[in-house]
């Protein structure tokens, strides 16, 4: 199979414009251009991978798999001659949205080290766990789990897998007993996490047999601040539930003890996200190879 390298940046801009139009424009070419090279990659490749509508076009899950592939490889040939093409020093304000459980991002050394590296760039990170368009809101990056991403960004991952536990202190499971399944967590002291006021607590969900399912645990005790969730839990206030590396240092020291492990798998963790690469600003391309080179020293070392 010969493909033309030529129809990959077509499929890039419709994936990530999600119009025909729009994409057209992008790359100053017509719509025409546009769809033909689409149906000519879809020739190629034997499958549809973008659904259309009189209104709107969607990637097919085969689309979506291409789009995965391609996006980072792309990125990289681009990054590479842009570097080649001309030697612009990181500087300006660099601000970025992150989620107040992504402990990884947000521990110290990945910002220190980077501020070390360009003492150009400020960083202003805000930590917020709303839910909206870090475009329109002029951050420049964003930090949060893979699933809540939106579609229409490009996600780089900064951690390994992560995986959600249910703990408590040994003094309340002494007490009140440990749960052997997750439909016995209604007969217990609960304490809820909720992102913000207006938001509902975050559901407990778990898996059996590879088929999903969350429990209606209707905590006696729910705040938005995850320091009194792990206060309380380890005063033997009741049990909690969020992920893992959030509790492993008091689970290290024998402080909160897990519960239900086995209905506990793991899932696709923590990205760095942002709009699409074109006419990136050397801030932002700088914070995406700082993290690449520190997620693989932190997995050398791991």
């Amino acid at each position: 199979m010969t493909i033309d390298l030529n129809l990959l940046p077509v499929f890039l801009a419709v994936a990530e414009e999600g119009n025909f139009r729009a994409a057209a424009d992008r790359l100053g070419v017509t719509r025409s251009a546009v769809s033909q090279g689409i149906r000519r990659l879809e020739d190629i490749c034997g499958i549809a991978l973008v659904s259309r509508t009189t209104r709107s076009v969607r990637l097919t899950e085969a689309g979506n798999r291409f789009r995965e592939a391609l996006s980072q490889p792309m990125a990289d040939v681009k990054s590479a001659f842009e570097e080649v093409a001309g030697d612009v020093s990181p500087r300006g304000l660099l601000r970025i949205a992150v989620t107040s459980i992504a402990e990884q991002f947000l521990s110290g050394p990945l910002i220190a080290s980077f501020a070390e590296a360009h003492p150009g760039i400020t960083i202003d990170v805000t930590v917020t766990d709303d839910m909206f368009d870090i475009v329109a809101a002029g951050f420049d990056a964003g930090v949060r789990l893979g699933e809540v991403i939106e579609q229409d960004m490009v996600a780089i991952p900064l951690t390994r897998e992560e995986r959600e536990v249910v703990v408590a202190a040994p003094e309340y499971f002494e007490l009140h007993g440990t749960p052997r399944h997750p439909r016995e967590l209604v007969h217990h002291r609960c304490i809820g996490w909720r992102p913000s006021p207006s938001a509902a607590p975050h559901r407990w969900e778990f898996e059996q047999d590879g088929i999903a399912f969350d429990v209606a645990v209707e905590p006696q005790i729910t705040t938005n601040d995850l320091r009194l969730m792990i206060r309380t839990a380890l005063a033997g206030g009741g049990i909690t539930f969020a992920l893992e590396e959030t509790f492993r240092p008091y689970i290290d020291r024998g402080e909160l003890i897990t519960a239900l492990d086995d209905y506990l798998p793991p899932f696709p963790g923590f990205f760095l996200y942002f709009p699409n690469r074109r006419n990136m600003a050397p801030k932002l391309r700088a914070l995406i190879h700082h993290v690449r080179a520190y997620r693989r020293a932190s997995f050398a070392i791991g």
